[in-house]
């Protein structure tokens, strides 16, 4: 029991929903009834299970919940199920949707077993109306079935659990390793191609129409992975076979629906309601009326069955298989109600009816099978080979012999004993023998000698070999040796086995020899003899055509062994007819060394990775030399701009670093990381230091007049060397002019903090 199961009536929830009652708990999540007191409506709510929310798996689960909110929310039409509202509560992720009063389909179907095709056509049309509204917004459902189809109220078709349905272009069958759908109702095409379709959705609208009409699916099994390749490998039955008298207008439109082909069915729902509202124009009075007779109840079938008589007696003592009337196969049984929890069936019941419904499945699969032995013997494909003996009493080898008078056997006795004479009573007078034993002597000699010749014919004679027959499609020249390499070995086997000709056969590759065709045999030579008494065989060896190879998925890929060792790759591949073209191999920035530049067939076309040829088949390669050699340009003492020319061309990259220099002009490199000549490739990185030129301070204005002292700290902070100028002796300390020479810097200005040999500039201050 889940957490989400035992919520409390009247909690409430986001301070909004408030708990009436629960209606229905599935494998995945807990259906509630519930009010919401905000807008004063009744709801149901869906909250997922705690082993599921805590579970590793949480995030395809609650993915699932907001793609089912998504995909229902998209989607406006009467025969949809709303969403209203989407939310967590304590860690559990809910769904708020309108409440359904009514029931699903499936317990319809329990109840009523079959449908005329005027309820079955009108359930089809108003759940084609709402898939028409999901397949235009671009949504397929892939769970159409019965349990997911509410009947409200009203008697109106509601669909629910879009918590598989994806958008058309982004949807699959598989999610997180596990098949979804309902065995009974996937598509071919969802089971073999992993893809939901709009068309797999009306295939289950078709199947569940076809249950309705028939009172039972079209295949059944108890093992689901039988029942899916049912629906892969065999053609849905025509219904018109199960339910005689049907109208065949209404048989074909639900074989539209049902084809194997994905393009044999209407394109999508909108498509199939205009083909159903065209049929139903059509169909007269008895073929709206029309209804399979009732089917009867398992448990009905079950009491009908006899019981199996005992095998006779005399099969089993003298070891023969038992053998047994064939079992009467019962009649179809419903499926269990799923996800039904009262009077009042949720929208949401869906989900919470999964495990319910796989219940049924499971249920309706034992009720189908529980009467029919798991292996029937073989004979009872016919059962007249077997007739149950009732006494058990022994089977006689002839009804002659078993006469109650055993007259017949009598008369057959005396009759056959000496032609008749046991009637007479005399005795019969001896002959002489004498002549009889002379004629067994002649006899005996003439049988010596025949039987002389017979065994030098089967013992050294023609008849203790045989001839190797000429095959037809053989042409042999008059004279000489004719073999039968070369020869069809289908049809050579045919004319062996005829000849009853023991034989081995092997296999091999051969680039001469076509498929199918004897490469070699031993004996090889037609007329060649094969001894009948020494266990010899003909050994031949047919040919499986060139050997194929295919180039390496990841030949192209730089980052993989084979893409940096192409050539290698290609003859572990198994091709033998490589040849490198040195010649148009190139330098290349992007590709490394030994990476493919190009990779062309016989005929000079490309050959992409994943191509499949015979191994023999001409293969020309070139490669890459990767990045082309080039030396360090020269350009220190140059400007910026020639540097980057000059580097540009060379196909090299330089890291550029700005630094202050006393002696090189602003915009001039100072240096580079490699010497000038040095070896490098294109792509490569040089570091480059260009000048800013001599570094400059600023001495602010408004010094003058202030003292000595104060001036010169602030001077000297900047990195100026200071002198001072006393007049007077500078008697009261304070700054008169500033000056670097003859430039007057007392209303201050930019000076190099350096001269070119490094030294700090002098700044002269007059004091008074």
């Amino acid at each position: 029991m889940s957490e989400a199961a035992s919520t409390p009536e009247g909690q409430l929830i986001e301070g909004r929903y408030r708990i009436i009652r629960k209606i229905a708990e599935g494998g995945m999540a807990t259906v509630y009834q519930a009010t919401d007191e905000r807008l004063g409506r009744t709801v149901a709510i869906k909250i997922m299970h705690t082993q599921l929310a805590q579970g590793p798996y949480r995030a395809q689960f609650v993915e699932r919940f907001r793609r089912e909110a998504q995909s229902a929310a998209a989607i406006a039409n009467p025969h949809i199920v709303q969403v209203y509202d989407t939310g967590e509560t304590d860690g559990l992720d809910y769904l708020v949707m309108e409440f359904v009063r009514g029931v699903n389909l499936r317990r319809e179907m329990n109840e009523q077993r079959t449908f005329t095709v005027r309820e079955t056509l009108r359930i089809v049309a108003e759940t084609l109306d709402g898939l028409a509204a999901a397949h235009r917004a671009g949504v397929v459902h892939r769970d159409i079935k019965p349990e997911n189809i509410l009947i409200n109220e009203r008697g109106h078709v509601q669909i629910t659990d879009f918590g598989l349905a994806k958008a058309a272009s982004q949807a699959t069958l598989s999610s997180t390793g596990m098949l979804l759908g309902t065995a009974a109702y996937l598509a071919p095409e969802m089971i073999e191609n992993n893809q939901a379709t709009p068309q797999g959705d009306l295939y289950s609208v078709g199947i569940m129409a076809w249950e309705m009409l028939a009172g039972e699916v079209p295949f059944v099994s108890d093992n689901p992975v039988t029942l899916v390749f049912k629906h892969v490998h065999e053609d849905v039955p025509s219904i018109a076979a199960h339910c005689p008298g049907i109208d065949p207008k209404v048989a074909a439109f639900l074989g539209h629906l049902t084809a194997r082909a994905v393009d044999a069915r209407p394109a999508d729902a909108v498509e199939a309601a205009r083909e159903l509202l065209e049929l139903t124009s059509t169909l007269d009075i008895s073929s709206w009326t029309y209804r399979r007779p009732p089917l009867p109840s398992p448990a009905e079938t079950t009491m009908a069955m006899p019981a199996p008589p005992a095998p006779p007696a005399a099969a089993a003592d003298a070891g023969t298989a038992e053998l047994a009337a064939p079992p009467v196969p019962p009649a179809a049984a419903p499926s269990a109600p799923a996800g039904d929890a009262g009077a009042d069936a949720a929208a949401t019941a869906t989900d919470a009816g999964d495990t319910a419904a796989s219940a049924s499945a499971s249920a309706a699969a034992s009720e189908s099978t529980d009467d029919v032995p798991a292996t029937q013997p073989l004979d009872t494909v016919h059962p007249t080979t077997a007739l149950p003996i009732d006494d058990g009493a022994p089977t006689q080898a002839f009804d002659m012999s078993s006469h109650a008078d055993g007259s017949a056997a009598s008369q057959a006795g005396t009759s056959d004993t000496a032609g008749g004479a046991a009637t007479d009573a005399k005795p019969r007078r001896h002959r002489s023998r004498k002549p009889l034993v002379i004629a067994l002597v002649i006899v005996l000699l003439a049988a010596a000698g025949v039987a002389g010749g017979s065994s030098w014919w089967y013992f050294l004679g023609p008849g203790s070999y045989w001839s190797l027959p000429k095959p037809d499609d053989v042409s042999c020249p008059q004279q000489g040796a004719c073999s039968i390499a070369g020869a069809d070995w289908e049809t050579y086997r045919s004319v062996l086995g005829v000849a009853n000709i023991p034989y081995e056969a092997s296999e091999e590759y051969s680039d001469d020899v076509a498929a199918g065709a004897i490469v070699s045999a031993d004996p090889d030579q037609v007329g060649a003899r094969i001894g009948k008494r020494d266990g010899t065989k003909v050994k031949v060896v047919v040919s499986k055509g060139v050997q194929q190879a295919t180039v390496p998925a990841d030949l192209f890929d730089i980052t993989s062994a084979n893409g940096t060792d192409v050539l290698a790759a290609l003859q572990k591949a198994g091709f033998d007819n490589v040849t490198h073209d040195k010649d148009a191999d190139e330098y290349s920035m992007e590709l490394p060394e030994g990476a493919v530049i190009s990779l062309t067939g016989e005929d000079g076309s490309a050959v992409e990775a994943g191509t499949t040829l015979d191994h023999n088949a001409p293969l020309t390669v070139a490669l890459s030399k990767g990045p082309m050699p080039v030396a360090m340009p020269n350009v220190v003492g140059g400007t910026k701009d020639e540097m980057e020319a000059a580097f540009q061309e060379a196909n090299l990259t330089a890291n550029v670093t700005e630094q202050y220099d006393d002696k090189v002009p602003a915009g001039s490199v100072i240096s580079t990381s490699q010497d000038p000549g040095a070896q490098l490739h294109w792509g490569d990185s040089v570091d480059v230091v260009v000048s800013k030129g001599p570094e400059m301070a600023t001495i602010p204005s408004g010094l003058i007049g202030k003292q000595e002292s104060d001036v010169t700290k602030q001077l000297k902070a900047l990195g100026f060397d200071v002198k001072t100028d006393k007049v007077l002796g500078g008697l009261f300390g304070t700054v008169r002019s500033i000056k670097n020479g003859d430039t007057d810097l007392s209303n201050g200005g930019q000076v190099r903090l350096r001269d070119e040999n490094g030294k700090a500039t002098v700044i002269t201050l007059t004091i008074v």
